[in-house]
This record gives C-alpha cells, sequence and structure tokens, in this order.
C-alpha cells in the first residue's frame, strides 16, 4: 500500500502511531520560545515586535508563523487605548511657532529637537502627573518628573532632568501642545537659560504632538493601568523602573528598525 501510494513506510507508521511530524515538532519548539519572549516584554509584545526579537536571536521563521502560533496559544500584546488631554490652553498666552510641523521621523541628530507633554496616572491617594522630555531622534525619554498637581513647576522639573542629564553642546527646540503650563512665562525663562526654542502645535490638533501622546499610551497600556495604583510613591516606582530599566534600554521600536533607544543611540555613536 505504501508503495502504491508513494508513502514512506516511517510516514505511515508515525502518522498511524500518532507521533507528531517535524512541522508539528517545529511548531511546538517555536511556540515555546515565542512564550519566552513574550514574557521577557512584560506580557506586551505582539506578533510583529515578537518576530523582530526571533529574528534577532537567529531563529528562522515567518511573521505570519508567529502570529499563528501566538493565536492558537492564547498569547496576545497589548493593544493601546485612548488618552484624555491634562492641558489647558492659555488664550492670553504669548504666540510661538511650530518649529517641527509633525516631522516626529527619528535622525541622526540627537538632542536637537525635543518633544514632552503631560499625562495622569490614578492613584488611591489621588492622581499622580507625569511629564516627559523625548528626544525625537532616538525615541529615549531624556528627562521626566512627577508631582501632584498641574502647575508649571511639573513641566519645569522635566526639561530641566532633560538638560542636565543631557547637556546639548547646541540649541534645541523643545516642543509641546498649547498647554498653558508649556506656554508660560516660567516656562520661557527657563528654556532661555538653557538654550531652549519652544515649539507649540495648534490648538486641538493632537497629530501636531503625536509622537509624545503616543508614548503617554504606550505606558498607560504597559503598565496596566486599568486599576488605581495604591499609592502615588508606588506608581513613581513602577513609572521609574518601566522608563529607565525598559523603555530606554530594552524596549523595539518599529520607527528604529526594531532596535532599543539606546541601541539606537549606541548605533550612531560607532
Amino acid at each position: 500500500m505504501c508503495e502504491l501510494l508513494e508513502v514512506s513506510r516511517t510516514a505511515y507508521y508515525a502518522r498511524r502511531n500518532g507521533s507528531p511530524g517535524p512541522r508539528e515538532v517545529r511548531d511546538a519548539e517555536l511556540t515555546k520560545q515565542i512564550t519566552v519572549v513574550h514574557q521577557r516584554s512584560r506580557g506586551t509584545y505582539g506578533a510583529p515586535r515578537v518576530h523582530a526579537v526571533l529574528q534577532r536571536e537567529g531563529v528562522g521563521c515567518g511573521r505570519r508563523r508567529v502570529a499563528r502560533l501566538m493565536r492558537q496559544a492564547g498569547i496576545t500584546g497589548r493593544t493601546r487605548r485612548r488618552r484624555h488631554r491634562t492641558t489647558i490652553p492659555d488664550p492670553h498666552a504669548v504666540t510661538r511657532p511650530d518649529l517641527v510641523l509633525r516631522n516626529f521621523q527619528p535622525g541622526p541628530a540627537l538632542d536637537t529637537r525635543w518633544c514632552g507633554d503631560i499625562t495622569y496616572i490614578a492613584t488611591n491617594e489621588g492622581w499622580l502627573y507625569l511629564a516627559t522630555v523625548i528626544d525625537i531622534a532616538s525615541r529615549r525619554v531624556v528627562g521626566w518628573a512627577t508631582a501632584d498637581h498641574l502647575r508649571t513647576e511639573l513641566v519645569a522639573d522635566a526639561l530641566t532632568a532633560a538638560c542636565r542629564t543631557r547637556r546639548p553642546h547646541r540649541p534645541v527646540i523643545f516642543h509641546s501642545d498649547r498647554g498653558c503650563q508649556y506656554t508660560s512665562r516660567e516656562l520661557a525663562t527657563l528654556a532661555t537659560q538653557f538654550n531652549v526654542h519652544l515649539s507649540v502645535g495648534r490648538t486641538g490638533q493632537c497629530w501636531d504632538n503625536a509622537l509624545a501622546e503616543s508614548f503617554f499610551s504606550t505606558l498607560k497600556n504597559e503598565l496596566d493601568d486599568s486599576r488605581p495604583w495604591p499609592s502615588r510613591a508606588a506608581a513613581r516606582t513602577a513609572i521609574f523602573e518601566w522608563i529607565e530599566s525598559w523603555y530606554n534600554l530594552h524596549r523595539l521600536h518599529s520607527s528604529l528598525g526594531y532596535r532599543s533607544p539606546a541601541e539606537y543611540e549606541t548605533a550612531l555613536a560607532v
């Protein structure tokens, strides 16, 4: 019968005995590797980033195969949720130009264009507000600050942290929305001291600060803020660990060729 059907006897008995074929064996091995990568990403990576990590580690497989195995194993990445705006425009603020014009493409010139925004984190003690400064070229968070208020001091602390950490040798554009904190006289004075040129997008146009908006969406999604943190201190510790130990050093960005901000900056320095 095997000769008539041109089937090897080994394959016939393997099939009859219920033994898995080579593809099934490989799928099982690959599923284990996918699970490990997904766990290392804190359960956040979907098929594109899982596939990118496997490729970096020398595992030969297609992206569609990874997606299929993840579906079969019930492994999913975290999807983004919409965020609410926290900044309120000041109708009497000095008009400033938009020096970025939605050009958020990464590039080789570090510390020439930064962007920032404010978001909020729910805790049992009340809101914890987070302000960030991101280098547009490498997607790295170069400065951030938290507080229990929305005064200009919050964004000033984040900008100060960025300037003291990076110590840019040339003028830097700092782009934001038109929130009153970013158009205040206090921030303008601080920016002048650090040789920073302030830039703002248009009122009500979230795409004018899309990179900062996208970062907060990722942060909230991967920190899983579906329930309030027990305290502001606990939330701040989680934010610190996520930004400094995960996002800046290890999280892969599709816009950076599936490299982390730290890897991207290291490659530029070579």
